[in-house]
């Protein structure tokens, strides 16, 4: 019972209930019937006449009085009556019983409909939050639920009051995010000028060279991380201007550009149109393999795939590198985050992956990862 649907059970209840008045009502006049239905005959005397048959019934009907008849007639008429009597009864019980269990069918049927109608605000309610979950960026979405104030119109609206509180969040967050990351670039790109004209003097010391060598990289580091938080602020937002992309001709960009640094690349790229924004897009490729040759071994190899699966575009970015915990895949996506040791060490933000995933949210695709047997990672975006 726990494991059956509110409408069914709804439908159970309705049809429980027809059911129970039809019993009722079924009985009642089965009793009725049967006390209006003779009995027999019998032979009277009315005052000193000559004996009458009268009809004994169980209500007020009766055949009347009649000319007296023999015993034998008598005990043919009270069997005939009897099995008239038993017949019709039996047809009434039968026909009764058929027309019932006909008319409860059609009961089920109606109280199915009406079970659904009734429900049809919780379902609008469930289909709502079931699209926020899936694509995880449609807070702005409503359900206004027309109709009567009544549990369900205040359950709707307070999911309604909840989402834009939480819409009004989640971009305020992002609007500091991308107003913050702004702010910080100028006084970044300033101290970068400075730094690179005091290194450039000819009278310059090697230790002030070594100095101002180290904190251009903790400033192209602090750029880095600036601009990947504007990349994921950016890639959070919805987007409105989508042209077709070729996923394949993004990757073999990226790949031509990318620093192997030892590693083994090698490529398959099928074609695969998607929609979307090429900026991101081209965004995604470079931070998949750009983690993929980061986050390897040495003499390692990197393969990158494109192709379509059931419409969609696809793109795979496999490598071999450490052995990653199955059960630390899913935190690789979370901002600032490494797994172990060796991806410790690497020179990284912990923002690659997490815009991956702003990104596939983006375009209404996903983003997945498998760690591989002999280590390394296989991560699949599609779009």
């Amino acid at each position: 019972m726990n494991r059956l649907t509110i409408r069914a059970r709804l439908t159970l209840l309705y049809t429980a209930l027809f059911s129970a008045a039809g019993v009722v009502l079924l009985a009642v006049t089965y009793v009725l019937i049967e006390r209006q239905l003779p009995m027999g005959i019998k032979v009277s005397s009315r005052n000193g006449a000559d004996p009458a048959v009268e009809a004994v019934t169980t209500g007020t009907s009766s055949f009347g009085a009649m000319p007296q008849p023999g015993d034998e007639m008598v005990a043919l008429v009270n069997e005939k009556v009897a099995e008239i009597r038993d017949s019709t009864l039996t047809t009434f019980f039968t026909q009764g019983g058929v027309t019932f269990l006909i008319t409860l069918a059609v009961a089920a049927g109606f109280a199915w409909l009406i079970a659904g109608q009734a429900l049809q605000p919780l379902q609008r309610i469930t289909e709502t939050a079931a699209r926020i979950s899936e694509d995880g960026r449609g807070l702005h979405q409503r359900i206004a639920l027309n109709g009567p104030r009544d549990e369900v119109k205040r359950l709707a609206d307070t999911f309604d009051e909840m989402l834009a509180r939480l819409d009004h969040s989640f971009d305020g967050q992002r609007r500091f995010v991308a107003n913050a990351s702004h702010e910080l670039r100028t006084p970044l790109a300033l101290n970068r000028a400075l730094v690179e004209l005091a290194i450039s003097r000819p009278a310059v010391s090697p230790d002030a060279q070594q100095l101002g060598e180290a904190l251009l990289k903790v400033n192209e580091r602090h750029e880095k991380l600036i601009e990947g938080l504007l990349m994921l602020a950016d890639s959070e937002t919805e987007i409105t201007d989508r042209t077709p992309v070729d996923l394949a001709d993004v990757a073999r960009h990226v790949v031509d550009l990318t620093p192997q640094g030892g590693v083994k690349m090698s490529r398959y790229l099928d074609r695969a149109v998607c929609s979307g924004d090429p900026v991101l897009l081209e965004r995604v490729a470079q931070n998949l393999i750009e983690n993929a040759v980061r986050h390897n071994i040495p003499s390692g190899w990197v393969r990158v795939e494109t192709s379509t699966v059931d419409g969609r575009a696809r793109l795979t970015v496999t490598n071999t590198g450490p052995v990653v915990p199955s059960y630390d895949v899913e935190t690789i996506f979370l901002p600032f985050r490494r797994l172990g040791r060796e991806r410790s060490a690497t020179r990284g933000l912990g923002l690659g992956l997490s815009i991956v995933r702003a990104v596939a949210n983006a375009h209404g695709g996903k983003v997945t990862a498998s760690p591989r047997p002999g280590g390394g990672l296989s991560v699949t975006f599609t779009a």
